[in-house]
């Protein structure tokens, strides 16, 4: 070997340990960084080999000692940094084209492929071995490799299967065929890991996986539907029947509105009405809450406008049972279902009923302004009401809902402004109807600030946000008493 050549060498052994430690120093954070040193390594040693006349593709007779040592450690160093910018590139792409973590098994099955490639050819164009032969014996041990890990394989090849085919990416909810659903949390090699609705680890073979039917509910968005059956007695008609149950869809705070819910009319016979009731939410983990929300109103809807519930098929039926309506509920009524009048008694929440006044409004009526400070207190009877900030839909209010008592108990401005949704029938009750009743129990201001304070700090699906306290109780209690006429305390 020539003086020149062997410099040469040198110079490529060196770039070739020295590509090693920077490539070591950079690490995983900088992939970037990492590829374009890894290039121009790679570069320089390239040249440096053509200079030298040294093919690191062409089979040499080596010699492990002396100045020939170093074409050898030359090829390799070659090979070694060849893989590392091709994997860099894989990686780079990857990134790129936003997988990182969603095409792991993929990266990882690459990176295998392109080690493997470079092992074999440093094999055969460093040290001459015959890889032909050599693949051919390893096939047997292979056959028999492959038997042993049949099942281990099999979940292999699926979660390639499933990485190139995407049906779903880290963080999608999917329902299986086996009804098995959840959120996908991690993908490997051997499984695929769900978080469940009940906050239960569930680990798939990726076989296993591979052979169900997959329903991806987070696509093309989390907007999930539902369905809900209802029946009802026939003692109306039809449309109105439905028109009630779009009501209640339509008064439910913990659904999608847009696109509208809608009612299906799927059987009617001497029993029953049977429908199909359908609305969006906007997560799975939605559901639970939304089905209940939406249950609580088709039953306040249904008793505000005298419809009532069938029983299911097969149960027996008076014909009073379904010919007859149910009488739409009094203001006596009403009062009993609010929690904020569960302390009065009987005699009491009589007395209020008597001096309520009803009111019916057409749809888009104003009820209350924002800032407005209320001197009445307005329980829904029938219809839906709208609380709105700054033209933005904030609530929806349904049949057994009440407002204004912000400004009739404590004396403080609304902070949303009402209208009517739709038609609506109100019953009004104003300060002097409490007056009587707070000056003869005085520790009723007790019991309407811990109802105000609950109302205020509710936060369940569907619960409209109504009061907020502004002060401690005691500061209500004062306000309350002074509003009708009691001492302070």
């Amino acid at each position: 070997m020539s003086e020149h050549a062997f410099q040469l060498m040198i110079l490529i052994n060196v770039l070739g340990v020295l590509g090693i430690v920077v490539w070591h120093l950079q690490g995983r954070s900088r992939p970037t960084q990492r590829l374009v040193a890894q290039i121009i390594f790679f570069i320089a040693m390239t040249i440096s080999l053509i200079f030298a006349n040294v093919m690191p593709f062409r089979f040499d007779a080596p010699h492990l000692e002396g100045s020939a040592a170093l074409v050898v450690t030359a090829k390799i160093l070659w090979w070694t940094h060849l893989s590392w910018a091709t994997i860099g590139f894989v990686r780079i792409y990857i990134v790129l084209d936003g997988r990182p973590r969603q095409a792991r098994l993929i990266q990882d099955l690459l990176v295998a492929v392109v080690y493997l490639g470079v092992v074999l050819s440093v094999m055969a164009f460093v040290f001459g071995v015959p890889i032909g032969t050599l693949l051919a014996t390893s096939g047997i041990f292979a056959i028999i490799l492959g038997l042993a890990l049949q099942n281990t394989l099999g979940d292999l090849f699926s979660g390639i299967a499933l990485t190139l085919g995407r049906p779903y990416t880290i963080g999608d909810w999917i329902l299986l065929s086996d009804a098995t659903e959840g959120r996908v949390i991690a993908s490997n090699w051997r499984s695929t890991y769900l978080l469940t609705g009940a906050h239960n680890l569930v680990v798939l073979p990726n076989s296993v996986l591979a052979k169900q039917s997959i329903t991806n509910v987070s696509k093309p968005d989390e907007n999930h539907q539902i369905m809900l059956g209802v029946r009802v007695v026939p003692t109306r008609g039809p449309k109105f029947i439905l028109n009630v149950m779009l009501d209640a869809l339509n008064s439910c705070n913990g659904i999608v509105h847009d696109p509208a819910p809608s009612v299906s009319l799927v059987n009617i016979d001497a029993a029953a009405i049977d429908m199909e009731l359908y609305f969006r939410v906007t997560s799975p983990a939605e559901r639970s809450l939304a089905r209940n929300e939406v249950i609580d109103l088709v039953y306040r809807h249904c008793l505000a406008n005298g419809l009532v519930l069938a029983k299911p098929p097969g149960s027996q039926t008076t014909l009073q049972e379904t010919s007859t309506p149910m009488p739409l509920p009094s203001v006596e009524a009403l009062l009993e279902t609010i929690p904020m009048f569960s302390e009065l008694t009987a005699e009491e929440r009589s007395r209020l009923a008597a001096s309520a006044t009803t009111h019916r409004l057409a749809a888009g009526e104003k009820i209350l302004d924002e800032g407005e400070v209320s001197s009445r207190l307005l329980i829904i009877s029938v219809g839906i009401i709208l609380l709105h900030k700054n033209d933005e839909d904030v609530a929806r209010l349904a049949p057994g809902d009440y407002l204004g008592e912000k400004g009739l108990f404590a004396g403080t401005p609304e902070i949303y402004e009402a209208t009517t949704l739709t038609p609506a029938k109100l019953y009004e009750l104003n300060k002097e109807a409490f007056e009587q009743l707070v000056a003869e129990r005085p520790t009723l201001a007790d019991d309407l600030v811990a109802s105000l304070s609950n109302r205020g700090t509710q936060q369940e699906s569907g619960a409209p946000p109504t009061i907020a306290s502004g002060g401690s109780g005691i500061h209500l209690i004062q306000a309350i008493r002074s509003r009708f006429g009691a001492r302070h305390i």
